[in-house]
Formats: C-alpha cells, sequence, structure tokens
C-alpha cells in the first residue's frame, strides 16, 4: 500500500512558476511509476507527467512539454512536478499517482488528494 499526499499548489499568475510535491509512504514506492493527472473544471481527467521508479525514463502530455518536468528523490520517497511558463489553460486539481508498469500499461493504483493549481490571467 502507497499513501501519497500532495503539496505546493496556489495561485500564480500567467507566465509564473510552481513546484508540486508528493511525498510518498509505504515500502514499496521505490518501484513504482509516479505521476502526475490533472482535472480542470467541467473536463475530464487528464495525464499530465510521469517518471520511472528509476527515474531515468519521463512522459509528458504535448500540452505541457517543455514547460512542466517531473523528478522524483528516492531518498524522500517524494516526487515533484516543476511547472514553468504556466498559462490560465493549467488550472486544475492536480493529482499524484503511483502504480507498477510505466506508459500504457501503468496501473495508477494510488492516488493523492489533490492540490488546486490556480493561473491568473
Amino acid at each position: 500500500q502507497v499513501r501519497l499526499v500532495e503539496s505546493g499548489g496556489g495561485l500564480v499568475q500567467a507566465g509564473g512558476s510552481l513546484r508540486l510535491s508528493c511525498a510518498a509512504s509505504g515500502r514499496t514506492f521505490s518501484r513504482y511509476t509516479m505521476g502526475w493527472f490533472r482535472q480542470a473544471p467541467g473536463k475530464e481527467r487528464e495525464f499530465v507527467a510521469a517518471v520511472t521508479w528509476s527515474g531515468e525514463s519521463t512522459l509528458y502530455a504535448g500540452s505541457v512539454k517543455g514547460r512542466f518536468t517531473i523528478s522524483r528523490d528516492g531518498a524522500k520517497s517524494t516526487a515533484y512536478l516543476q511547472m514553468n511558463r504556466l498559462d490560465p489553460e493549467d488550472t486544475a486539481v492536480y493529482y499524484c499517482v503511483a502504480g507498477s508498469g510505466y506508459g500504457s500499461g501503468w496501473s495508477t493504483d494510488f492516488w493523492g488528494q489533490g492540490t488546486q493549481v490556480t493561473v491568473s490571467s
């Protein structure tokens, strides 16, 4: 079992930056792919980014590629999402996710409670 707690959300102006953190508890953290999904009001939840257990491979949604960077620190059992050049379209609740597999085979078994990111124009 893995418990995920997000932090770092907030209100930022367009063009600004935020860094989200996801603290994981559970001894199997290092075995899981970690990532982020988001859900904007009235929209479906969508994939944002993922990083393998080793940290060597990453995936990004096209809408955030080049602006967002995902990483993880195994020693701290924490995953991060650095978000730069934020746009009002990035406004959403961001969820940390963990699970086995990768890419289309990612199981997304565990979810955090979400953190709100609001980008003002």
